[in-house]
């Protein structure tokens, strides 16, 4: 079975950090590009940050440039997500996807084939 699991959520004070994780089974990271996504309760899914297959490549929404740093670890299929100094306004439930066909990484929802089933990141004193 194909499937992406995210891992890594939880609740967390203004300012603080937490690393979600989004591990693939039964298919091999290597030839996608990923992406994470976040979806606040009554907004639209959003991009949050993706990386190419290699790693060469990243992207960062403006709200979370140098706060968020996105990796990945092929020999271990999988890919993290370091947010660091989270606001009020990061809580959402944070998914990973898989796209298989874009050649560096993009934000559109309907280029992805996997979605993992979401983590909860909630920020608040």
């Amino acid at each position: 079975q194909l499937q992406l699991v995210e891992s890594g959520g939880g609740l967390v004070q203004p300012g603080g950090s937490l690393r979600l994780s989004c591990a693939a089974s039964g298919f091999t990271l290597d030839y996608y590009a990923i992406g994470w996504f976040r979806q606040a309760p009554g907004k639209e899914r959003e991009g949050v940050s993706c990386i190419s297959r290699s790693g060469g490549s990243t992207k960062y929404a403006d709200f979370v440039k140098g706060r968020f740093t996105i990796s990945r670890d092929n020999a271990k299929n999988t890919v993290y997500l370091q947010m660091n100094s989270l606001k009020p306004e990061d809580t959402a439930v944070y998914y990973c996807a898989a796209d298989r066909r874009t050649f560096l990484c993009t934000y559109a929802l309907s280029e992805y084939d996997y979605w993992g089933q979401g983590t909860q990141v909630t920020v608040s004193s």
